[in-house]
């Protein structure tokens, strides 16, 4: 495939991941608003945090390595060996699923019955959904390889709003179920994500469709474990390059969930604030993620497309190397502009967002200031995402392997700072732990961008330099948005509000203004991409 042709069609399976993201987050969004009305925030934080932590980490340990390694290089390979590999992502699931189901039944704290009941039901339902989203990861993969974006969109869209429809009616009819509702909800989701990926590849193996795009899969059958005589069940290259990303997964993944694991299995948050602080994360996270993650996700597929693993920018097609530097500058440029923007404007209407959306639950105590540290902490998620994007895309087994080291001291590092920030700082210390790891990464992630671009003209990094009046306007709306909040917000009436509301809706037009005078060429990438 052309590299242009990957370059659209990889901007197109970001924009509908993005599409997806938002329908994810906001649909979370509003059923913790809901549910907040009918259920404990004791049983919200079991649900948000413990459980989903177990789900969520299962399904990372099993298949994160494996799709990174099965998505890398081109799309002709020999897949039986690629899919062979992939099964075995569900064993894997199996065990990390009944070892750390023990784990969350036997060793950590058990919440009081008459507050959250069905514990033990909830910690097999997520063990199990974990284990049956794994059938379909062989599925995923061959979707994602070959940019299939609508079964994507359709997929996710679909498993969403079933769960969310049976969690409603469920949470409205029958609240005293407890963990039983969320158990439902969650088995839902995963068999109708499955579901619709398997019945996808029934209907379009074998297709006139299929065979115009030469497809490398003609029968279903083909997407079952295979033996090949005279030949090794599965291509061992890419299977050691799965084991130094799953070495490298294992640490990721208590990068990521980190105050999550820390919340866990130190307690240094009872379930209740666990709740609020998770229900204050998914507003904080609302724009980052549905922008970030599909962005990161998608063009790892085109760096990892477009550049050949292990070899220096010298050895790279000079065309190919010019268009990744580009994309991966102007994306550079589009990430740190969403994470300005939103770490300007979210410090001064952090509090009157969590009054909106909670009430005084949320928006007194910390609540405020846990939003607005998320906000900056926005800014490091969108530039880490893209940064490691191109690095992971790029880098040979070696380094791989050499990053693990790097991952497992910052893991320890993060796991220390995490503890005694939040003994100082309360859950406003998670955060600022975060951002911390964050800025190491982005460090690392630098330094290797800037290494391989050396010996080449081109400087991507240059995506990383807004234009210093657009500094200078942004600085600005801090300011006066800043003192709107002292004067406007948000113990003065509805008046006061839409007075506050309106000076930052003049402050963001002017901004937006600004970067469509500065910042031509990234305008021009976005409107033509």
């Amino acid at each position: 495939m052309a590299a242009q042709d990957v370059l659209s069609q990889t901007t197109r399976l970001a924009s509908s991941s993005a599409l997806l993201q938002v329908l994810f987050r906001v649909v979370t969004f509003g059923l913790n608003a809901f549910t907040l009305r009918y259920l404990s925030r004791e049983l919200i934080g079991v649900v948000n945090v413990r459980l989903t932590l177990l789900y969520s980490t299962v399904v990372f340990l099993a298949r994160e390595a494996f799709r990174r390694a099965c998505l890398s290089g081109s799309t002709k390979r020999n897949w039986t060996k690629t899919i062979n590999l992939l099964w075995l992502t569900v064993p894997l699931g199996v065990f990390w699923s009944v070892f750390l189901g023990l784990v969350w039944l036997h060793l950590l704290e058990v919440p009081d019955p008459s507050v959250v009941p069905h514990y033990q039901a909830g910690v097999v339902a997520f063990g199990l959904s974990a284990i049956i989203e794994l059938l379909g990861e062989p599925f995923w993969v061959l979707a994602q390889a070959h940019l299939f974006v609508r079964l994507k969109v359709i997929a996710e869209s679909l498993s969403v709003v079933s769960k969310c429809v049976l969690t409603v009616i469920l949470v409205v009819l029958y609240p005293q179920w407890g963990l039983y509702i969320f158990s439902m909800a969650q088995l839902l989701y995963v068999s109708v994500l499955v579901l619709c990926y398997i019945i996808y590849f029934v209907m379009f193996l074998g297709s006139p469709e299929a065979t115009k795009k030469s497809f490398p899969i003609a029968r279903m059958k083909a997407l079952l474990p295979t033996l090949v005589e005279d030949e090794t069940f599965v291509n061992w290259k890419e299977a050691w390059l799965t084991w130094s990303f799953f070495k490298q997964s294992f640490l990721k993944q208590i990068l990521t969930e980190g105050e999550r694991y820390v919340m866990t299995f130190l307690n240094v948050l009872n379930f209740g604030d666990q709740g609020v602080y998770d229900i204050v994360n998914n507003l904080g996270s609302l724009v980052a993620r549905f922008i970030f993650l599909p962005i990161e996700e998608s063009f790892y597929v085109f760096f990892a497309n477009i550049l050949e693993r292990g070899k220096n920018v010298k050895d790279q097609k000079q065309d190919d190397v010019a268009m990744a530097a580009n994309v991966l500058e102007l994306l550079l440029k589009l990430v740190l502009l969403i994470g300005l923007t939103i770490t300007v404007f979210g410090y001064a209407y952090s509090q009157l967002a969590l009054d909106i959306y909670g009430g005084s639950l949320l928006s007194s105590g910390t609540g405020p200031d846990l939003l607005r540290c998320y906000s900056l902490y926005v800014l490091f998620l969108a530039i880490n995402g893209v940064t490691e994007c191109f690095t992971f895309a790029l880098m040979c087994k070696e380094e791989v392997d050499r990053y693990n080291f790097v991952m497992l001291a910052l893991s320890f590092t993060f796991l220390c700072i995490s503890y005694f920030l939040t003994h100082w700082y309360g859950s406003v210390g998670f955060i600022l732990a975060n951002c911390f790891n964050m800025g190491i990464r982005i460090a690392h992630s630098i330094h290797y961008i800037y290494d391989y671009f050396q010996e080449s003209t081109c400087r991507p990094l240059t995506g990383l330099l807004p234009s210093p009046f657009l500094v200078l306007v942004y600085i600005i709306s801090g300011v006066i948005t800043g003192f709107s909040e002292v004067f406007c917000c948000c113990d003065k009436g509805w008046m006061a509000r839409l007075v506050h509301v309106s000076v930052g809706t003049l402050c963001f037009a002017a901004t937006v203004v600004t970067m469509f005078c500065t910042e031509t060429k990234l305008i021009h990438f976005v409107r033509s991409q």
